[in-house]
């Protein structure tokens, strides 16, 4: 049984990169390391997939803490011919004292880490293994693949505080029989040592594993899966094939583990989307998970989750019949194709997976990836006139372009630099972006023509820009005034009151405009509110503080219109209570407001549509989908829920009658 070591590299005569020069070839990423962690590796494991399999490739990472079954071991294998130094060598005070965190990726379906381990043999198109372990800064040898420079292994030493990793690989050999190998691998800095009696310099650069030859080689077969399985670490099924990196001590940027987990599930999400999803009823490219501790922390689901449905939709418009193709004409070339949708949205909720993107409450972006459809990043794009109007896209570069947008990317393969290239390369992605921008300049454009797939409802609505054009309404851009016009009799006082028959309508920051019907001549207090327009008494409803005062059946706006996701469906909200605690029926008077005109369109033209309402939602959330509905009055609130027509102002009136009585 072969007692694996530590070997520490010197510096030969003709020289050998230090370690430091390598931990810095990554610069200075925008990303946090988690966030790198994620993109690279699993581009590592795209990259590595299997060309003899249809299945999905399955990427996992496990968050896990070193049990008190293992540790003994830990620290009996892994501390054997290690430098005494914990300056030069720190994973020695690691797992000396305390808890060992690990967080690993793993990723099955892929060929693993095959051919020669030694790098002077890996002379083939099969080296994995030599490039993964023994070199740096290989360039790319899959055609179309993610990865470009070879640098992306980095960020695994730069996520370890120790700068160590253990990789556990299982491949097949050039005689087609599965074979599994280990290795430990230590990226920290260059140091002078005393060795033999004699100071000498070393890399910084040391590899753990068989050193009983002439060159440090990785555990093979039998001994590689003992070792394995005496440090806990996850098995191999028996023809199964693919690669585990075991982060030591990863640095998770002051999170506690399971919130590092639910922060790496929702990054998965929003870098590796198009890997997520399945087009043509097939499965998915790529299978995701993540755990912490055992317990599963789930990815979220692209097509589920906002804003990423948007890109989603925008992905499924690219390639079909609405995506459109995007050309350079001088040089003449063709660039890739573009897909965009436009919503209306609810703000969304901050995450820090988004904040990550500059993507807060407000989606106006459009997704770059290269012909392997891995997320280079989220262009920004003019910021739309709304809040509650929000529209992604997604430019797919044409295989044939490839190469141009793989030399534009930094190490970290999250953005596109023209600067960093040549003409004409320089100038194919500056009209790329140019390209993109005039596209977007149609979809958002007021005046523009809705387009389809908008989850059942209108993709555009006016904005807050149409505040100060609508009849009847006053204020400035989004910062409407509620307080009543001089002759109007609607309130605004935390809830805006409405009665009678005469309107007043008011355009919300959400977009909508709000109607409040009036009858109330000035100066009296006679209210009229059945349809009939007879006046209906209510003895027992005396106004409080006011003998003798009748009250009348009114509406009581509560708040402002505003948007939000039901199932599938994006709806305008009104809530409102009914003062009077009297039964009374309810109805809604949904029209379209017309901007500049000061009037509403009631009457549709043949092919137009019109808002139309959902239903009224009582304060348990039972939904009432009759178009009258007959409330108890009272200090309850309901609401108004209504479907939009798309690119138009939404005028919402609801007018109230009393219920009569035998």
């Amino acid at each position: 049984m072969i007692e694996p070591r530590w070997f520490s590299q010197p510096y030969p005569p003709e020289g050998a990169s230090a370690a430091e020069g390598i931990r810095n070839q990554l610069g200075r990423p925008e990303l946090d390391l988690l966030t790198i962690l994620v993109r690279e590796s699993a581009q590592n494991s795209w990259d590595a997939r299997s060309t003899t399999s249809t299945d999905p490739v399955d990427y996992r990472i496990d968050v896990s803490t070193v049990g008190p079954a293992h540790i003994g071991t830990w620290r009996e294998l892994l501390l054997a011919g290690a430098p005494a130094n914990a300056d030069e060598f720190p994973l020695r005070e690691t797992i000396r004292h305390g808890a060992v965190r690990l967080l690993s990726v793993s990723d099955r379906g892929t060929r693993g880490l095959g051919g020669p381990t030694r790098a002077n043999d890996a002379v083939g198109s099969d080296r994995d293994f030599a490039s993964f372990i023994r070199n740096i800064g290989e360039p790319r040898d899959t055609a179309l693949g993610g990865g470009t420079y070879g640098f992306g292994k980095g960020i695994f030493y730069l996520l370890s505080k120790p700068g160590t990793i253990l990789v556990h690989t299982r491949c097949r050999t050039p005689h087609g029989e599965f074979e599994t190998r280990l290795i430990g691998c230590t990226l920290w800095k260059s140091h002078v040592a005393v060795q033999n009696g004699a100071s000498r310099r070393f890399t910084g650069r040391h590899w753990w594993g068989d050193a009983s030859g002439d060159v440090i080689e990785p555990l093979i077969g039998t001994q590689a899966e003992t070792v394995a399985r005496r440090l806990g670490l996850r098995p191999f099924a028996a023809d199964e094939t693919g690669t585990t990196v075991v982060v030591i001590d990863p640095s998770l940027d002051e999170l506690e583990p399971s919130q590092a987990a639910d922060y790496l599930a929702e990054t998965i999400a929003w870098h590796l989307w198009p890997k997520m999803i399945s087009t043509g009823g097939g499965d998915p490219a790529m299978r995701f998970s993540v755990t912490c501790d055992g317990v599963d922390h789930p990815v979220p689901d692209p097509r589920e989750t906002a804003p990423l449905d948007m890109f989603v939709s925008a992905y499924e418009a690219l390639n079909g019949p609405d995506g459109r193709s995007l050309e350079c004409l001088r040089p003449k070339r063709l660039l890739g194709r573009f897909g965009a949708v436009k919503r209306i949205r609810p703000p969304l909720e901050p995450s820090r997976a988004g904040r990550m993107l500059n993507i807060e409450t407000l989606v106006h972006h459009v997704c770059l990836m290269r012909p392997a459809e891995l997320v280079v990043t989220y262009r920004p794009g003019p910021k739309p006139p709304s809040e509650n109007h929000a529209y992604a896209g997604v430019f797919r570069a044409d295989e044939s372009m490839d190469d141009v947008y793989a030399k534009a990317e930094p190490p970290t393969h999250d953005a596109w630099n023209p600067q960093s290239l040549e003409r004409p390369e320089s100038t194919f992605v500056h009209t790329t972006f140019r390209r993109i921008d005039e596209a977007l300049d149609q979809l958002i454009s007021l005046g523009g023509v809705a387009r389809p797939g908008a989850r059942s409802v209108a993709l555009g609505a006016a904005s807050t820009l149409f505040s100060g054009l609508v009849g009847g309404a006053w204020g400035v851009g989004g910062a409407t005034a509620y307080a009543a016009k001089p002759g109007s009799t609607a309130t605004r006082s935390g809830a805006q009151e409405a009665s009678g028959k005469r309107r007043a309508t008011t355009s919300s920051t959400s977009g909508a405009s709000l109607s409040a019907a009036s009858g109330r001549d000035a100066g009296t207090a006679r209210e009229t509110w059945n349809s009939s327009g007879e006046d209906i008494d209510f003895a027992d409803t005396t106004e409080k503080g006011v003998p003798g005062r009748v009250r009348r059946p009114r509406v009581q706006y509560v708040g402002d219109p505003y948007y939000d996701d039901r199932g599938d469906l994006t709806v305008l909200i009104q809530e409102f209570r009914l003062p009077v605690p009297v039964s009374q029926r309810v109805h809604a008077d949904l029209a379209v407001a017309l901007p500049g005109v000061g009037g509403r369109e009631t009457d549709p033209p043949i092919g137009a549509q019109m808002p139309t309402l959902v239903g009224w939602e009582d304060v348990d959330g039972r939904l009432h989908t009759s178009e009258a509905c007959v409330i108890d009055g009272g200090e309850s609130v309901w609401r108004a829920i209504v479907q939009p027509a798309p690119d138009t102002m939404t005028e919402i009136g609801i007018r109230v009658e009393a219920v009569s009585t035998p």
